[in-house]
């Protein structure tokens, strides 16, 4: 039986994942899952363990590019108050894979507990952002990460924690493929001086990054020692248009896209930045965003 006639109640085949991604790009899923429990969560990974199906976690969908073919097997999209609650208690911070970064962030904020506003601007779901250790300059959210509650292939759960975790540079252990939670710890502080450095952060991050346009985030990992949105920019690629796509004039190392862009338009954007970078300045560019 197929994924659909054992889940009916919270798989859509054929599920268009382009309205999901921030590039509003792409075709669709196989099977578009959004389990209601982590119950139900585990019984899927589990058929789809048995039955060798294919799984992928989207969260926020905005570090993937969906191919115009789409992907084949489960996209499981965690949405739902069972993988999205987020509470404090004292200087730590328990969040649902699920729950919205700027959610978390926000929250604790409020609370006055400092480490998070340095991630103010960057888009997503606070599993997305553990499993790919998500920052900028000012910090990275895996210097903050005390326990991690994951499922594994089978459904099983675990407990990543200690030297089970480590991270690089938007890189993590975490090697299940789905994240269920997230432990924080954080340090008190005053909640204005909190905010106004996040609001001082998100006036820089509005003056330099394309962030009113449809756009993944970073496309490439930035050189040691170097800014990939420089060497792009250095180029002479600033600008440049595919289709409906764009290499970003405000930072090149975003592409935005329009209304009837396709992913092929920003797959080509993406080998001409590479190529050309690594002709004129022999440096590699390495994706930053996934792509399915």
């Amino acid at each position: 039986m197929s994924l659909s006639d054992v889940f009916p109640e919270i798989v859509r085949p054929d599920e268009p994942l382009a309205p999901h991604t921030w590039l509003k790009v792409g075709g669709p899923a196989q099977y578009f899952v959004e389990p209601t429990s982590e119950a139900q969560l585990a019984a899927v990974l589990r058929h789809c363990r048995d039955e060798d199906i294919p799984v992928r976690v989207l969260g926020g969908g905005s570090n993937v590019l969906v191919r115009d073919e789409g992907v084949g097997g489960a996209v499981i999209h965690l949405v739902g108050e069972a993988f999205q609650s987020i509470r404090i208690e004292q200087n730590r911070v328990v969040a649902g894979a699920g729950a919205l970064l700027s959610h978390v962030i926000s929250e604790t904020v409020r609370a006055g507990l400092a480490g998070l506003e340095t991630l103010v601007g960057i888009p997503g779901t606070v599993g997305g952002a553990v499993k790919g250790n998500a920052g900028g300059r000012a910090g990275e959210i895996g210097q903050f990460v005390r326990r991690v509650v994951v499922l594994d292939r089978g459904g099983e759960r675990f407990v990543r924690e200690g030297d089970e975790l480590t991270f690089g540079y938007r890189t993590s252990s975490i090697a299940e493929p789905v994240i269920l939670e997230v432990e924080l710890e954080l340090q008190p502080g005053d909640p204005d001086q909190i905010t106004q450095r996040m609001r001082k952060l998100w006036i820089q991050k509005r003056a330099t990054q394309p962030l009113a346009h449809q756009s993944a985030g970073c496309i490439f990992k930035n050189p040691r020692g170097m800014s990939a949105g420089d060497l792009i920019e250095r180029a002479g690629l600033k600008g440049t248009r595919i289709g409906k796509a764009e290499i970003s004039d405000r930072h090149a190392n975003f592409i935005v896209t329009e209304p009837g862009a396709t992913s092929a338009d920003v797959l080509r954007l993406i080998e001409l930045a590479r190529s050309t970078v690594a002709e004129q300045f022999g440096v590699e560019l390495e994706l930053e965003i996934q792509i399915w």
